[in-house]
């Protein structure tokens, strides 16, 4: 069964507004762990949820199956975000490092 067109209209934005809050983000010094920024991305795709909620339209069936497209479309658009954030500490840690003692 397709999703309403209000819906999927729905899931389209919040993707967008997803993806422009994940390209808007940049990694500080001193970085926060890996684990933060899970949780922060984790709360950020609750958020998202949380507020589209609202406004699906249909039946209970109908919101919950949006929803549940909604929040595996943010987490798949999180998972380049978080290894590009993974990259970051690394490359922060090898700059951070003191040299070798030889």
């Amino acid at each position: 069964m397709a999703l309403l067109p209000a819906n999927k209209d729905l899931i389209s934005t919040g993707m967008k507004e997803f993806n422009a809050l994940l390209n808007q983000q940049v990694f500080s010094d001193p970085p926060v762990s890996e684990e933060a920024m899970v949780t922060m991305v984790n709360d950020w795709v609750n958020f998202y949820i949380n507020y589209y909620k609202q406004q699906m339209t249909g039946e209970e069936q109908e919101q919950d199956r949006a929803l549940e497209e909604l929040r595996q479309e943010l987490n798949t658009l999180s998972v380049p975000f978080l290894a590009k954030y993974r990259a970051f500490l690394k490359s922060f840690d090898l700059t951070k490092s003191p040299p070798a003692s030889t």
